[in-house]
């Protein structure tokens, strides 16, 4: 029989002032909170409270060092949405060991691309361990042997381990808590390394300053373990809060979005995430809300993970008004791995606050200057607030130089919750991270008073004509104007054509097999962009699904880049494949 778990722990509120990961755990297991875990087809499938994991994760803890793992070696884990999951990635803390959590196979096909992957992470990470689901291993099996990994299996298969005699030792505050590989790092693979003092700084950082979390709380996450904000933001912020958290797989989100709405609405749940695309997947999908649906204790739903959308998220608030959800409980937020997670969030209770600027002095000067009543080319970009107390935040031109208020430049942050560096790459680590502690995040944007406005990602700009033009700004338009396109749909960015730069926008060309169709909407879209950027630019219609996306879901636009001039959107071979 199913355990309810309770939303009150019973225990005085500690929000995240723990040295380590287990001193968290070890306080919260004195309470009724844990997880419950939901799932596409069966409800509620799955409890395990605080208690319970401290339990199986100190048991498993010295299983893994009778298996002969030793302290500081790294444990990789296929990251699902899972009790073992979880306990395996605090028995690893337990027995001073280091959890690198891997992601899951993609829904489609790609299995012989996704072995390459874990290879390339388990030999990036120096993994001694794989953890795997039990209908993974086949995959995974000859890559075990090749690799002379010392444990390989599913966390169940440790029950027939002997227990290591010595009394494991936890990691300390100033060990690696684990090894995060971030989104966009799959091809050439850099582990962040996370040290447990910089996660409880990040942890108590959130619960106590961006989401003021409170006893009654309820967390609710569908986000991949594999990354920083499933991980950090939605199990072990809430875990050092003592909150109970509401889990749904990925994939099962992805197939009903609606059920992260119905799972928030009957258990209560008050803070959440989601990147732009889940609001409006939701959106979407709104002809399956259930009847009844009410969102009004659902006090922070936030935002992070890609470029905020505002119209999305204007449309998500008019959509579910009617079933309780407040405009201002969104939360816009600004965070990376190599932070730990999040380093500035917008105030609670203002939701989505814009600054709407013109567009070409942006493009021709690097000045975010306000929008006049005047002004034709305009855009409006989201606040994403304050850094956290404790850390700074600074906006430099390529010289290094400190920039003033709404002057565009590389944003750079130092503080308590900055990465220890990219695990074994002092080279790479170099590249981002100075010696006085501060990171480059690889992000442009601007300070609007004491708030961070974030345009882009610096290696995605296209330079051409002497403007600065964001590939975002090309995408949206073409999602918003022109028919069957969907979010997602679109990747643009450029390449050198005989000396020249050219616009490039790949679009995935839903249903339209017709030759005639299919030039319509390759002139449709080069006259948008034409009449509402003044450029020309290369459209090719490319397979449904075959645009990549990072591990959390975001469209790489540097990976398409590459695909294009690997030469695999070759036009005619898009046609048949479409066809």
């Amino acid at each position: 029989m199913l355990v309810s778990i309770p939303t009150q722990s019973g225990l005085p509120l500690r929000p995240g002032d723990f040295a380590t990961l287990t001193d968290a755990l070890d306080y919260a297991a004195g309470g009724a909170t844990g997880l419950s875990f939901h799932a596409l087809r069966g409800g509620h499938v799955g409890s395990l409270t605080y208690r319970a994991l401290r339990e199986d994760a100190r048991a498993l803890a010295r299983r893994l060092l009778g298996a002969g793992l030793e302290r500081g070696e790294r444990v990789a884990m296929l990251a699902d949405t899972s009790p073992d999951f979880v306990r395996a990635f605090f028995a690893s803390q337990y027995a001073g060991l280091v959890p690198t959590p891997l992601p899951l196979p993609p829904p489609l096909g790609g299995r012989e691309g996704y072995i390459l992957l874990i290879e390339r992470l388990v030999r990036e990470s120096r993994a001694a361990a794989l953890f795997a689901p039990a209908e993974i291993l086949p995959w995974l099996a000859p890559l075990a042997q090749q690799l002379g990994l010392k444990v390989f299996g599913t966390v169940a298969d440790l029950s027939a381990v002997t227990p290591g005699e010595a009394e494991p030792v936890p990691s300390g505050p100033d060990d690696i808590a684990y090894l995060q590989f971030s989104s966009g790092s799959t091809r050439h693979p850099a582990g962040v390394a996370v040290r447990q003092r910089a996660v409880m700084s990040n942890t108590s950082a959130i619960m106590r300053h961006g989401l003021k979390m409170r006893l009654g709380d309820r967390t609710m996450s569908w986000l991949p373990f594999y990354h920083d904000m499933g991980l950090v933001g939605f199990l072990l912020t809430p875990l050092a809060g003592q909150l109970s958290i509401d889990l749904l797989p990925t994939a099962d989100f992805a197939r009903r979005p609606m059920l992260w709405l119905s799972i928030l609405s009957d258990y209560r749940g008050t803070l959440s995430f989601s990147p732009s695309f889940g609001y409006e997947l939701c959106v979407r999908r709104r002809a399956n809300a259930p009847a009844g649906l009410d969102l009004s204790a659902w006090r922070a739903a936030g935002l992070g993970g890609d470029m905020i959308r505002p119209g999305v998220l204007a449309s998500f608030a008019q959509t579910f008004a009617a079933s309780g959800f407040r405009a201002e409980a969104l939360v816009p937020s600004y965070g990376m791995a190599e932070a730990t997670l999040a380093i500035s969030f917008a105030e609670l209770d203002t939701g989505v606050r814009t600054d709407e600027i013109d567009l070409r002095r942006l493009e021709l000067e690097g000045h975010a200057l306000p929008a006049t009543a005047e002004t034709v080319h305009r855009r409006e970009f989201v606040r994403c607030g304050a850094p956290l107390p404790g850390h700074e935040l600074d906006i430099r031109d390529a010289a290094g130089t400190s920039l003033p208020d709404r002057q565009v430049g590389r944003i750079l942050v130092r503080g308590p919750s900055i990465m220890l560096g990219y695990d074994g790459q002092p080279e790479k680590t170099a590249e981002v991270l100075s010696a006085d502690g501060w990171l480059d995040t690889g992000d442009l944007g601007y300070r609007l008073e004491s708030e961070v406005v974030i345009t882009g990602r610096a290696k995605d700009l296209i330079l051409i004509n002497g403007r600065n033009v964001w590939p975002q700004d090309l995408e949206w338009s073409v999602e918003q104007s022109v028919t069957g396109v969907r979010t997602g749909d679109v990747a643009a960015f450029s390449i050198d054509e005989d000396g020249e730069e050219q616009v490039v926008v790949l679009i995935e060309a839903r249903g339209v097999t017709e030759p005639d169709a299919r030039e319509r909407l390759k002139a449709e879209v080069a006259g948008l962009l034409r009449a509402r950027h003044g450029l020309e630019s290369c459209v090719v219609l490319v397979p449904a699904g075959s645009l990549p996306q990072t591990s959390s879901g975001k469209l790489s636009r540097a990976w398409a880049r590459r695909k294009y001039l690997g030469g695999a959107y070759d036009p005619a071979a898009a046609r048949q494949q479409v066809a």
